[in-house]
C-alpha cells in the first residue's frame, strides 16, 4: 500500500523544479537567493479545482507559482512539494497553439479583412 497527499479545498500539489544556481546569463546564485516566483508540475489538484472550469490547471502541467503562502510537504527527502493555493499559481506553461478560434477571432480580427471571416 503506497501513501499519498491529497490537496484539500482550493489548493493543488507541486513538485518543484530542480533549482538552478547559475541564471542563463552565467550568475552564480547564492544558496539563501530570494525567488519571487518558481516552477513546479502539478502532481495533483483537489476535486473542487477539478470541478471548476475557471481554472485551466491540469494534472502534470508546468505551472509559475508564488512560493510565499506554499505549505512545503515533509512527504519527500528533498522536500520538494509543496501544497500551494491556486490564487498563488500565476501562470501554465503551455506548447503549440495556445489561442482558440474564438480567442484569435476576438483579438486578430480587425487585421483581417471582414470578407474572409467565416459564419
Amino acid at each position: 500500500m503506497s501513501d499519498w497527499v491529497e490537496p484539500l479545498g482550493m489548493r493543488i500539489l507541486i513538485r518543484k523544479d530542480e533549482s538552478r544556481q547559475t541564471t542563463k546569463g552565467g550568475i552564480v546564485l547564492p544558496d539563501k537567493a530570494e525567488i519571487p516566483n518558481i516552477t513546479g508540475r502539478v502532481v495533483e489538484i483537489s476535486v473542487q479545482i477539478e470541478r471548476d472550469d475557471d481554472f485551466p490547471v491540469k494534472k502534470y502541467d508546468k505551472v509559475l507559482f508564488n512560493p510565499s503562502d506554499a505549505i512545503p510537504v515533509d512527504f519527500e527527502p528533498d522536500n520538494v512539494l509543496f501544497v500551494v493555493p491556486i490564487e498563488d499559481v500565476v501562470a501554465v506553461f503551455r506548447r503549440g497553439d495556445a489561442k482558440t478560434n474564438e480567442v484569435r477571432s476576438a483579438e486578430e480580427r480587425e487585421y483581417e479583412d471582414p470578407e474572409d471571416w467565416e459564419e
